[in-house]
């Protein structure tokens, strides 16, 4: 769960906030109660790259279960698995 911080305590806490956010946290700026923007830490050196290799591996291991069950993916399960996890 994404914690919700008024626009004001922000302003007043930014420091406090943001290394929050360099911890993996992420925040939910409101303004007037309403949720107007999210502040998430920046992927780390290669994390994209090991967040797609993993993703790569599970489509792997899922195809190799689906053929030793004798059945194959379709066109839109493979579309599926490809956008699964995007931003």
């Amino acid at each position: 769960m994404m914690r919700h911080v008024p626009v004001a305590d922000l302003k007043d806490h930014l420091s406090e906030y943001l290394a929050a956010v360099e911890c993996g946290e992420e925040l939910v700026v409101t303004r007037h109660g309403k949720a107007t923007v999210r502040l998430s830490p920046v992927d780390g050196p290669g994390q994209r790259r090991k967040r797609a290799e993993a993703a790569a591996q599970r489509i792997r291991e899922h195809v190799e279960r689906m053929r030793s069950e004798g059945r194959t993916a379709t066109n839109a399960e493979r579309i599926a698995w490809k956008n699964e996890g995007r931003r």
